[in-house]
């Protein structure tokens, strides 16, 4: 099992996804960003790796929300997620081709990775006992 984190960036009542390049697994799916977790790596220090290396952009890691085991044909991850802020840089795509800010509501009319489909619910539910 890959052990694999994601990002929920929030920024007033919106959430970032970002939509992954043509080459690359599941292209043009839309995905809350992350990575792998390397050796030796906590989940929130690969959070912070990933999301310098894709978006030159320093984040805070905010709440564990929960996660999602997920089979592909060719493999099995374990995806954890967790709030994050954009506490510096300005945004550069270097691994996807597109980001969008929307409302937790708009989400249905994007095309989500299958891994990240359960998040959507585990966020709701944790947003709404904040």
């Amino acid at each position: 099992m890959i052990e694999v984190t994601a990002a929920i960036l929030e920024e007033g009542n919106k959430i970032m996804i970002a939509r992954r390049v043509q080459g690359k697994h599941l292209a043009g799916f839309w995905e809350f960003p992350g990575g792998k977790i390397e050796q030796d790596e906590t989940p929130e220090i690969c959070l912070i790796r990933e999301l310098k290396e894709e978006f030159e952009i320093d984040v805070t890691i905010g709440n564990y929300i929960g996660e999602s085991i997920f089979e592909y044909p060719e493999k099995t991850i374990r995806l954890k997620a967790f709030t994050c802020e954009i506490i510096n840089g300005k945004m550069k795509l270097n691994d996807h081709d597109k980001i969008e800010w929307i409302k937790l509501e708009e989400i249905a009319n994007y095309n989500l990775a299958p891994a990240d489909l359960p998040l959507i619910e585990l966020y709701d539910k944790a947003r709404n006992n904040r």
